[in-house]
């Protein structure tokens, strides 16, 4: 595995992007797939919901209100969800022609019904662990289900996975994530990935990132390195732009730095089979030491422990042999400092 498995979380990001370029809405995620094929993403992932049925009218807001002012959840998807079947049915097809998987998250079971045959995997949001129903829904449906695990308890966690397995779901993969937008480096607790790797042995871990990009993209190397088989992270073509998940998203370039990240800790980390290495064996013969004579003998003389000593390079008799040379002859007139080799003991 060269990298993990790259998922970039579209969501709804492309409406603010069509608004700023004057484009339809359309047009901004397709420019969205495209920047994110360039940039080496596996898989394009949307959300599919409509504000109604996704949350009551006054549930109020839970992310940062100096970067998105929206007071209400409800305002909130009111202003993102005029795609339907349609619309995610022209962007699998757009998607799939770039050589991309595609998915989108549903938050409703009209959504998740219509999605069956356009999704390449079902993604649950951290939001509906424990709406246990619905995750038993798309478990039935036979595909394979990535599943966030913000804010839950390990025994939420659990039963969620329960469901998935009791409705004949065998391909889940767990999300380590954290339902803080954006998450406070210290707040990350990437050792997760370790714990639920160690509980949940018979399913795939990965992580789902809200921490901000940083300069080197350290947060998602650190994933990879604890063993994330999965990364997702939310996507944009403008950081700055105002709006719910551009300012902890990542752009295409950040992506880039991500994957070439991936793949130099895939290339320093190497196979694990501890080996002599094709480029060690030249210095292993110079820098490994050999007997060497500390005196001038002659053929017949019986050599001691005084008469050798272990110098390099390591071309003639290995050290570790010192015990079987003690004590016989030299077969030959030697001068000191020789390099003991076994035709002439």
């Amino acid at each position: 595995m060269s990298k993990p498995y790259i998922i970039a979380e579209m969501g709804v990001n492309f409406y603010d992007t069509a608004r700023v370029m004057n484009i339809s809405l359309i047009d901004a995620a397709k420019l969205y797939i495209d920047k994110a094929a360039e940039a080496g993403i596996d898989c394009a992932k949307f959300q599919s919901y409509k504000a109604g049925t996704i949350v009551s009218k006054n549930s109020p807001a839970y992310w940062d209100t100096t970067k998105e002012p929206t007071k209400t959840q409800y305002e909130l998807f009111k202003k993102f969800d005029s795609f339907g079947e349609a619309e995610y049915r022209e962007l699998c097809e757009y998607t799939h022609s770039k050589g991309m998987d595609f998915t989108s998250t549903p938050f409703d079971y009209d959504s998740a019904d219509y999605l069956y045959d356009m999704v390449d995997f079902y993604k649950i949001s951290s939001s509906d662990l424990s709406t246990l129903p619905f995750i038993r829904h798309i478990g039935r449906k036979g595909k394979p289900v990535y599943m966030s695990v913000g804010a839950a308890y390990l025994s939420e966690v659990d039963e969620a996975v329960r469901a998935l397995k009791e409705s004949g779901c065998r391909d889940i993969v767990l999300f380590h994530c954290v339902l803080s937008y954006p998450t406070d480096p210290k707040n990350a607790n990437l050792r997760i990935i370790q714990t639920l790797k160690r509980d949940f042995p018979d399913v795939r871990v990965g992580f789902s990132d809200h921490v901000a990009p940083d300069e080197n993209m350290m947060t998602l190397a650190t994933a990879y390195m604890l063993g994330a088989e999965v990364i997702e992270k939310h996507f944009t073509l403008d950081k700055s732009l105002e709006g719910n998940d551009h300012y902890h998203a990542g752009d295409p370039e950040d992506f880039k730095k991500a994957i070439a990240n991936f793949k130099w800790i895939d290339t320093v980390l190497g196979s694990g089979e501890k080996t002599v290495l094709d480029c060690e064996i030249i210095p292993r013969r110079e820098a490994r030491r050999s007997l060497v004579l500390t005196r001038d003998m002659e053929a017949g003389e019986v050599i001691t422990a005084k008469d050798i000593m272990a110098k390099r390079p390591g071309t003639g008799i290995s050290p570790e042999y010192a015990d079987i040379v003690t004590g016989r002859e030299v077969k030959m007139d030697l001068k000191e400092d020789t390099i003991l080799t076994w035709d002439m003991v």
